[in-house]
């Protein structure tokens, strides 16, 4: 009897074992998904066809939005580009890494600036580097142009792009040295030919992809255009093509690009393993005669808009994010590292607040899936200054009697007022006297911000120091 029952405790402890190993046999068959994160540079919401472009041919991002989701509540945390692509990065808003002014309190950083991304923050890129991943930026980084600052030193195997905007070249009142093309933390072109940008990213792109085709990776693509000069740049194949100049040259090739990725990807075998996210660092900028559209936002490019931080987005992932369907909810750049981290079998940082939340049910389209920013609001910054929230379908302006309207910090007063934003995109109607508990709802919302994350001449309790370096120096000497 003794015998049988030391026997049967045997077997059982034998059978958990083995349960447990083919548990993780099949955990272990199941690969890592790839991440692709595509991120133009000041594309605004209607200019890709899938988004209302009735100018620009974009058809494969229009595929990307009838085989994946479409989102038309996403925002970036700025309207300008470091602090935009610094919440891209950590998952924080830019206020809270100390990246939301330059060095000079200006709205985003120079070249040979003393300023950077601290080295002691974490990337999406790092993150997922503790779950084996490769890890590319293809493209413009401006997150601080020093050795300390550079993306090799923020969790990436390789960099292949411009340090900096590609406006930023040398002209009266500015000694910048030539727009350098750098491999990793060398320069190997100077000044760069930025016609051929776009076609350089998309060849080193599907390079990464082809050699790392067997282990998961990560490949960051901001692409240089359309770009932050008011003659944007295309390669030879697209100039002149578009319907609307430069611009629609520019948008037309970005386009092609992704059509090539998504060819490379069917190829190579990568399609229903590959997470495609679309998007762009902030919305087109004002020009005359007009260029880039934020339609049908209101404003352009560089404040606190609908039309400078609400950005077109697609996201595709055959098999998993369902065809073909819409998002309304919150959804912002900074979700993008809790939710890779998640997707990858990891977990976002723990040692330090993040701003960003996992928006895997809302990508993944489970009924009943809200934004997490319904509760905690959603926060526009301009420079140090709060200037909006959202939560749900409302968005308050809020009262200020200086109100930041350029990088200077020239001011004008703004009044509150109230705007349903989900339906009213246009923001035709004024309602903050119909919905008195919304205003004082979203105004005690931006008072847990300020205190957190500052406010002009009140520094944020949670609020991390940026990097910085002794006695910067330039990527291309200059005589």
């Amino acid at each position: 009897m003794k015998g049988n029952t030391l026997m049967k405790s045997s077997l059982r402890c034998w059978f958990f074992i083995l349960f447990a190993l083919s548990v993780l046999a099949a955990s272990a068959a199941v690969p890592k998904p790839n991440f692709i994160f595509i991120y133009c540079d000041n594309l605004g919401n209607g200019d890709v066809g899938c988004f209302g472009s009735k100018l620009h041919r974009t058809p494969n991002v229009d595929r990307l939005a009838k085989e994946g989701m479409k989102f038309t509540s996403f925002y970036v945390t700025s309207g300008v580009c470091t602090p935009s692509r610094a919440s891209a990065m950590t998952g924080c808003y830019a206020q809270r890494v100390n990246l939301h002014e330059s060095d000079k309190r200006g709205a985003v950083l120079q070249p040979v600036s003393p300023k950077g991304l601290n080295p002691d923050e974490i990337t999406i890129a790092e993150a997922l580097k503790q779950q084996g991943y490769a890890t590319a930026i293809i493209g413009k980084w401006h997150l601080g142009d020093q050795p300390p600052f550079l993306p090799t030193r923020q969790g990436f195997d390789l960099f292949f792009g411009i340090p900096y905007s590609d406006d930023m070249t040398a002209r009266e009142g500015q000694p910048w040295p030539p727009l350098p093309l750098m491999r990793d933390e060398k320069v190997v072109d100077a000044p760069v030919d930025r016609d051929y940008l776009t076609k350089r990213y998309t060849e080193e792109t599907i390079r990464f992809m082809t050699e790392h085709k067997d282990r998961p990776f990560f490949i960051y693509l901001p692409h240089a255009m359309p770009g932050s000069t008011a003659t944007p740049y295309a390669s030879p194949a697209f100039k002149g093509k578009s319907a609307n100049g430069q611009y629609g040259d520019s948008v037309e090739e970005i386009d092609w690009s992704t059509g090539e990725i998504l060819k490379a990807l069917k190829q190579l075998g990568l399609d229903e393993r590959t997470l495609v996210v679309w998007t762009s660092d902030n919305g087109a900028v004002r020009r005359n005669p007009p260029q880039g559209s934020c339609a049908p936002y209101k404003g352009y490019g560089y404040d606190t808009s609908e039309g400078a931080m609400r950005m077109p987005c697609v996201m595709r992932w055959p098999g998993k994010i369902p065809a073909g369907t819409v998002c309304d909810e919150i959804v912002t750049t900074m979700d993008l590292l809790p939710t890779f981290a998640k997707l990858a079998g990891g977990e976002p940082p723990r040692d330090r607040k993040i701003d960003g939340h996992d928006a895997r049910p809302l990508l993944l389209g489970e009924k009943g899936a809200k934004s997490a920013y319904d509760e905690t609001g959603f926060f526009y910054y301009r420079l140090e200054q709060l200037q909006a929230v959202r939560s749900g379908p409302w968005k308050l302006y809020l009262p200020l009697p200086n109100k930041y309207i350029a990088n200077n910090r020239k001011t004008a007063p703004s009044k509150l007022e109230l705007y349903d934003v989900r339906h009213d995109v246009g923001e035709e109607r004024e309602i903050s006297a119909q919905h008195p508990d919304v205003v004082k709802r979203l105004l005690a919302l931006a008072e847990t911000a300020r205190a957190d994350l500052g406010d002009v001449a009140r520094p944020g309790k949670g609020q991390r120091p940026a990097g910085f370096v002794q006695d910067p120096k330039p990527q291309v000497k200059t005589d």
